[in-house]
């Protein structure tokens, strides 16, 4: 059995991993992508935890995270594809404005 420690330490370093990623990144794409992996590192926390305070709230949280992940997801996508078009660009550094 592995212990309840590795898989702390695997959400940590997953999350610090998606954190970095976000931060060093211009690429908007790359960016949702480092924030999708910071949302399941989260959840990987959650279901280790529930499992070893055998609760199950932990693992119906991360149901619900990984529902607002995918809502999240669809609507990032949406913003990107409409800034390709209108900009051709998704490299955040290079997007001035908002607005028309």
């Amino acid at each position: 059995m592995v212990p309840l420690n590795w898989y702390l330490a695997l959400g940590a370093v997953l999350f610090i991993i998606g954190m970095i990623g976000f931060l060093t990144r211009r690429n908007m794409f790359i960016m949702l992508l480092c924030i999708e992996l910071m949302l399941n590192a989260v959840n990987i926390t959650f279901v280790t935890m529930s499992h070893y305070l055998n609760d199950i709230r932990g693992q119906i949280f991360s149901v619900f995270v990984m529902t607002v992940a995918a809502a999240e997801a669809c609507v990032g996508l949406a913003i990107i594809v409409t800034l390709f078009r209108n900009k051709a660009t998704i490299q955040s550094d290079e997007i001035k404005e908002m607005g028309g």
